[in-house]
């Protein structure tokens, strides 16, 4: 873009201004940073729900891998469209556990106390995971009805069967 600066701007002597500083910057690779934001939401959900025996690096393949450790402006090869079947099976089976894991976290304390999402989740409060987990199903190439239905499974075999109508 080009900057109109006044007459009166052009001889202050300083530092450089951010605007400046902000133009002279490389343009990120987008892809790359939604691809860094899936690994970030898959290892958060990890931590959130305890969930045992998961290996996050083991949901992507070897250009997945690769590419979380190169810099956010250069172009990289990201995954393409065909993908390994045990590795989109780890990613089905891995939405599943967070899936259950989020419903029983809910389950159980609404029956313990009657708490409501909110106070069960304070620093999330805009989060609905089993909604998260159908967004990481398209970045990870996971038809979304399989988790849609599991998570519709895991409300009826907890009594929440007026959700699981929903």
């Amino acid at each position: 873009p080009v900057l109109d600066t006044e007459d009166a701007w052009v001889s202050v002597e300083g530092p450089v201004s951010i605007v400046e500083l902000a133009l002279e910057q490389k343009r990120i690779h987008y892809p790359l940073v939604e691809h860094q934001f899936v690994l970030c939401t898959i290892l958060y959900a990890i931590m959130r729900f305890s969930l045992k025996s998961v290996k996050p690096l083991s949901l992507f393949d070897s250009k997945g891998k690769n590419a979380f450790f190169k810099d956010l402006t250069s172009i990289q090869l990201l995954p393409s469209g065909d993908m390994d079947p045990n590795v989109l099976s780890i990613r089905q089976q891995f939405l599943v556990k967070v899936v259950s894991a989020a419903v029983q976290m809910l389950c159980s304390s609404q029956k313990a106390k009657e708490v409501s999402e909110e106070e069960l989740f304070p620093f999330e409060k805009a989060r609905n995971w089993p909604t998260l987990a159908v967004d990481l199903a398209q970045y990870l190439q996971i038809c979304e009805d399989v988790v849609k239905r599991h998570y519709v499974c895991e409300l009826y075999s907890y009594g929440m069967d007026h959700l699981g109508e929903e």
